[in-house]
């Protein structure tokens, strides 16, 4: 179902998606010595609502980080690596992606139309980044895509330390494109940085280094839900009562 993605974020508690990436931009190791299906297992009792993987070469991912983490979980699950091509949208499909990253600065208008409307079609959501106000106004069919700004550069291989403000200036360009879930990623260190964003008006954050490198996962988002003044339990939902029957569903 191409809203999945969406639909799992825009009904968090925490709009956080959590990143599994294998090396940073410098070449660092980022896992530790976590296999993927730990990681996964550690953001879902935090209460991840999706995931990202990074398949690209660059952090050190491969088409089987995605596979392994397709097995591990039923969260709908981001691709993130430079799709430029029909085939790779397949691919995607084939393994298990919800959503697969297209970057706007990449493609020429066409191709990114062809890809957001392919991508449709086989049932991902593009999740479809963008730096500048011309490559907003060139992505299609806005309202089914994610449209997250990146906060780093991929013309130095995303080695800088990012600039949060790309996004709180870029905010109101993206709003206006009709996408229901605009996203910021990137350079996103703290929960105050996490929370900032979110108070702005960004349906959801993708972070990745700030999760794999901080030394409490759990204590990290509890510094997210103090930001926001919520507190949120993921680990326990409320039991339903007994004889509880679901409600019919209707088609």
């Amino acid at each position: 179902m191409t809203a999945e993605f969406i639909e799992a974020l825009l009904d968090a508690r925490r709009p956080v998606i959590m990143e599994l990436k294998r090396q940073d931009a410098a070449g660092a190791d980022l896992f530790g010595g976590r296999s993927a299906a730990r990681l996964v297992a550690d953001y879902q009792d935090v209460g991840a609502p999706c995931l990202s993987v990074v398949t690209g070469r660059w952090f050190g991912g491969t088409p089987e980080l995605l596979r392994e983490v397709v097995a591990a979980t039923d969260l709908p699950v981001l691709q993130k690596d430079f799709i430029t091509r029909r085939d790779q949208l397949h691919q995607a499909r084939e393994s298990g992606a919800s959503a697969v990253l297209l970057t706007a600065a990449l493609l020429p208008r066409a191709t990114l139309g062809h890809l957001v409307e392919l991508g449709l079609r086989l049932g991902l959501t593009p999740f479809v980044e963008v730096t500048t106000e011309e490559e907003i106004s060139r992505v299609p069919r806005a309202e089914e895509c994610v449209i997250a700004v990146n906060n780093k550069d991929i013309a130095d291989r995303e080695r800088g330390a990012g600039d949060l403000g790309r996004s709180s200036s870029l905010l109101p360009a993206v709003l206006g494109s009709g996408t229901r879930c605009p996203v910021s990623a990137g350079a996103i260190r703290s929960p105050d940085d996490a929370a900032r964003l979110l108070e702005e008006g960004f349906a959801g954050v993708l972070v990745g280094t700030g999760l794999l490198r901080t030394p409490s996962l759990p204590a990290w988002l509890d510094g997210l839900d103090a930001r926001r003044g919520t507190r949120v339990d993921t680990r326990h939902e409320p039991a339903p009562p007994p004889n509880h029957r679901h409600p019919e569903v209707t088609a």
